[in-house]
C-alpha cells in the first residue's frame, strides 16, 4: 500500500493532519512545504493544492486539500474518529465545522491584524474580541461535554487540538487558556493520548524559515503586493 504523503508546515492545520495520521496508526511521507521561502506556489504542489494553502495530501494518487476536508476523508475512509449514523452524527459534525468555519479562520485573522497588519484599531479589536467569544462558545461546551463533538473523541477534537496548541500566541495578552478552564483541561486530556505526542514531534522534523522579512511576506501574502 503507498504511504500517504502529507505536505506539512509547522501551522494549526497541519498538525491536526498530523494527529489524525497518529491516531491512524498510519506511516506517512511527510513533505515539508516552507511558506515562508514560497514553496506552497511550486508547481509540483500547486497539482496537489491548486490553492496554495498547507496541510494537503495524496493518498494514493487521490489529493485532497484544506484540513477540514483531509480530516473527513481520513476518518470515513477509515471508519474512525466519526460516529456511523443517529444523531450524535450532526452532533459531531455541528461541532467539527465549528472549528472549520470558526475557531480556525478567526484564529487566523486574530494573529494578522495584532502581529502583520496592525494600523487598523477596527479590525484589531474585532477579531480579537471574535476569538474570544469563540473559545467562550468553546469552554461553555466543555464544561457540559466529555468531549468537543458529544461522549466519544472524534474529529471535531481532532481538528480543535490543532488550533488549541497555538491558543497562548493567538490570544497573547489575553491570558490564553487561562480565562478557559474547560477547554485547558480538555486540552490536557488530549495531550495523554500516545498519537498527540508523535504529532507534536512533527515540530522537530524539519527547520523552516521563521523570519517574516519582506520576501517572507510576498510569499505569504501575494495578493498584498
Amino acid at each position: 500500500m503507498p504511504l500517504v504523503k502529507v505536505y506539512f508546515h509547522t501551522t494549526p492545520n497541519s498538525f491536526k493532519v498530523a494527529l489524525m495520521i497518529e491516531e491512524l496508526g498510519l506511516t506517512p511521507e511527510i513533505v515539508p512545504i516552507d511558506t515562508r521561502k514560497g514553496e506552497q506556489h511550486v508547481a509540483d504542489f500547486l497539482s496537489v493544492n491548486p490553492n496554495a494553502k498547507l496541510p494537503a495530501i495524496d493518498d494514493g494518487g487521490q489529493a485532497v486539500f484544506d484540513s477540514g476536508a483531509i480530516l473527513l476523508y481520513l476518518a470515513q475512509k477509515h471508519g474512525k474518529f466519526l460516529p456511523a449514523d443517529g444523531p450524535e452524527v450532526g452532533e459531531m459534525l455541528s461541532w467539527f465545522f465549528f472549528v472549520s468555519s470558526g475557531i480556525g479562520p478567526y484564529s487566523g485573522q486574530a494573529v494578522h491584524f495584532t502581529r502583520v497588519h496592525t494600523d487598523s484599531a477596527y479590525a484589531t479589536n474585532r477579531y480579537t474580541k471574535e476569538i474570544a467569544r469563540h473559545y467562550r462558545v468553546l469552554d461553555d461546551r466543555l464544561g457540559q461535554s466529555d468531549w468537543l463533538g458529544g461522549p466519544n473523541y472524534g474529529i471535531a477534537d481532532i481538528a480543535l487540538w490543532g488550533w488549541v496548541r497555538a491558543a497562548g500566541f493567538v490570544m497573547d495578552g489575553q491570558g490564553g487558556l487561562s480565562n478557559y478552564p474547560n477547554v485547558q483541561a480538555w486540552f490536557d486530556k488530549v495531550n495523554t493520548r500516545p498519537a498527540a505526542a508523535k504529532a507534536g514531534d512533527w515540530a522537530k522534523k524539519f527547520a523552516f524559515k521563521t523570519e517574516m522579512d519582506e520576501a517572507a511576506q510576498r510569499a505569504m501574502f501575494p495578493q498584498n503586493f
